[in-house]
């Protein structure tokens, strides 16, 4: 029996998701309102958090046991206009890497569900 692709295969697995990952905090990194939070960051461990949590955020093989995002986000002063600005680096990576609409979407509409959890607040209101 084939199994349907999950939204982290349609990705490219663990490769995809890593070439994503750092594509990713090239234009986070790179954007002087985000920036500012990661000064102090391991990028190695950064890196390496962040492609647990998206393995598990999109159905991949893979157990996030890092800590609850509130946790790791509590008291950093993250607001909801640095969580959209974010996404939107999210959403200019995924399509730059040439994804299909919908999953750059699925993993769009995944990744606003922990808005709450990293700004403390209650969605983008948008």
């Amino acid at each position: 029996m084939t199994r349907t692709p999950t939204l982290y295969d349609r990705l490219g697995g663990e490769a995809g998701i890593a070439a994503l990952i750092d594509a990713f905090y090239g234009r986070v990194l790179g954007d002087p309102e985000l920036a500012p939070f990661f000064e102090h960051a391991s990028l190695e461990r950064l890196r390496r958090m962040q492609s647990a949590f998206f393995g598990a955020a999109l159905d991949g093989p893979v157990a996030y046991d890092g800590r609850s995002l509130a946790a790791v986000h509590y008291g950093r002063g993250i607001g909801l206009r640095h969580f959209a600005l974010f996404v939107r680096h999210l959403l200019q990576t995924l399509q730059a890497q040439g994804l299909a609409e919908e999953d750059v979407l699925e993993v769009i509409a995944r990744i606003d569900t922990y808005a709450d959890e990293i700004t403390g607040d209650t969605g983008l209101g948008a």
